[in-house]
């Protein structure tokens, strides 16, 4: 008897104490590498370093394909799977049928709503391959649980909104946040409010200044090779302004550089909680929120940068607010999940790594389609075409169209002249791709990368410390060495085991694992696995 009464009241908790988060919290920090939040942290004393040590927290997750790029980052975390099933190989790639470069997420049948649509603008998830994150819970729940994606960039929020979600981004040529209309034909009442405050314009004629006395920052604020854009200068106080009279287009930018872009984010957030009701009831929610001002800032100014350490200051305070907001909203931690990773690293600039003895080069790729043209045209005539995007040579143009030319020759005959370049390590067509030997693992990163339809013809790696960027000043990411593809993942939230998880793991892994926590079906193309340890602490 006694018995049979444990076994009913164990039963009848099940329910109760297997219930999903009402809601999960899924932020990404665009450029946040592993290295940069390991050197920041002990001077995290707000919520994001309260979020390391109550979290489980694996500092050495590593994507597995070798573009590190924001597009394809975002896209894997909502999609548990890599670009050769999603298909967002990068943030751009060459359009076969016209030749032309466009945007991972363009489509002129979408466009953005009240803003002027940008040739190749990021409108909508028609070309996402696979499901995501957002898509499973909408479908699991009958639509009845709500999906919102908030980010400065475009791409960031279409990749985790997905298909059925609600994708909302901040347009710095109208200065406002927009949507496109894949997602809704009008603003709802919480986006124009949020849009009446002027958030951005509050900040116009004011100056970033550091967050903490001078002494307490590491090397110099004043670098040659860091970047001077939008009116903000190289160092400390940086003008708000765009060097404008009033708010425009350059100040937007500026603004979206800045740290104060954090707050805006956040503002965003809290207004989404409220106007769609997200975690009152029992049904779950999704509030996704990619911080892009970390990015923004490292392209300017690098890693080691005092303006990168001040950001990672500022955002370990915003995501307080932002924290605080989703709890009362869920009624309370218990009832809410939190996931904290990034879309890629990023690599420190060149000269940086070389004046420390590094062998560190900054290589224009303009330079090495020049060369592969040059080559290309001297042993096959002009009517063969080349057209690159970072790791992707496509080749095209008549004489490859009507068959004059054999194709398979000219892809081999690009790879081979790669290979002979001093900075690149790997080199291989489309053909070979999948079939050639891999002794050092050298194209492991480029298949997991390879969508057929958008991939290039000729796909090849550089060495390590070799950065490809048109600009003169600051750096970039886009390679799979560890500088640009190891990022932090964190998990918090009701029954989730603190602690350090020295496992590397694959951020194909955070969707499963959070639709694991949310109870539901997987995103149907994942590739990525629960991390069943957050829960056990083994």
């Amino acid at each position: 008897m006694i018995r049979a009464l444990v076994l009913t009241a164990l039963l009848g908790s099940l329910p109760a104490a297997a219930r999903p988060p009402r809601l999960t919290l899924l932020i990404t920090v665009d450029a946040l590498g592993s290295d940069v939040l390991l050197r920041n942290r002990p001077r995290l004393q707000g919520a994001l370093g309260q979020l390391l040590d109550s979290g489980a927290y694996f500092p050495y997750a590593r994507y597995a394909y070798a573009k590190c790029r924001t597009a394809p980052g975002h896209t894997t975390l909502a999609t548990g799977t890599n670009p050769w099933r999603h298909g967002i190989v990068d943030n751009r790639w060459v359009d076969r049928s016209t030749g032309k470069l466009v945007y991972s997420f363009v489509d002129p049948a979408h466009p953005v709503l009240e803003a002027t649509l940008k040739p190749g603008q990021d409108a909508s998830p028609a070309n996402l391959m696979a499901e995501t994150l957002a898509d499973r819970l909408r479908m699991a729940t009958q639509e009845r649980g709500k999906a919102v994606a908030v980010s400065l960039k475009s791409r960031s929020a279409i990749a985790l909104a997905g298909r059925l979600g609600q994708a909302w981004w901040f347009d710095d040529g109208v200065g406002k946040f927009v949507t496109g209309t894949w997602y809704t034909k009008e603003f709802p009442e919480w986006v124009k409010q949020l849009n009446a405050r002027k958030i951005p314009e509050s900040y116009f004629g004011k100056t970033w200044d550091l967050m903490r006395p001078r002494a307490e920052y590491i090397g110099e604020d004043d670098r040659s090779y860091e970047a001077d854009s939008y009116g903000l200068g190289r160092t400390f106080p940086h003008p708000l302004t765009g060097g404008l009279k009033e708010p425009g287009l350059n100040f937007y930018k500026a603004f979206g550089v800045s740290p104060d872009s954090h707050t805006l984010l956040v503002e965003a957030a809290k207004a989404a909680i409220v106007g769609e009701a997200l975690g009152k009831d029992a049904v779950p929610d999704l509030l996704a929120v990619s911080f892009s001002g970390t990015d923004n800032v490292f392209h300017e100014y690098g890693p080691y940068s005092w303006e990168m350490q001040d950001t990672m200051l500022r955002l370990d305070k915003a995501l307080g607010d932002l924290i605080s907001a989703a709890e009362r909203a869920a009624g309370g931690r218990a009832n809410l999940t939190i996931a904290l990773v990034a879309d890629h690293g990023g690599a420190t600039a060149p000269e940086q790594w070389a004046a420390a003895g590094l062998p560190a080069q900054r290589m224009n790729p303009k330079t090495i389609s020049e060369g592969i043209s040059a080559m290309v045209k001297e042993r096959f005539g002009p009517d063969v075409t080349v057209m690159m995007e970072e790791l992707d040579v496509y080749l095209g143009g008549p004489a490859l169209t009507s068959g004059k030319v054999d194709g398979a020759q000219v892809r081999r005959a690009v790879a081979d002249w790669l290979l002979k370049q001093p900075h690149v390590v790997a080199a291989v067509t489309r053909e070979e791709l999948f079939s050639a030997p891999d002794p050092a693992g050298y194209l492991a990163p480029l298949r997991k990368g390879y969508y057929p339809e958008r991939s290039g013809d000729v796909v090849y790696l550089l060495r390590p410390f070799q950065v490809v960027y048109f600009d003169p000043e600051g750096s970039t990411h886009g390679s799979p060495y560890s500088y640009d593809s190891q990022v932090p993942v964190v998990f918090a939230g009701k029954g989730i085991k603190p602690g350090m998880y020295m496992t590397e793991i694959d951020p194909v892994d955070v969707a499963p694992t959070l639709a694991a926590l949310l109870e539901m079906g997987m995103p149907a193309s994942t590739e990525g696995k629960p991390r069943a340890e957050i829960l056990t602490g083994k």
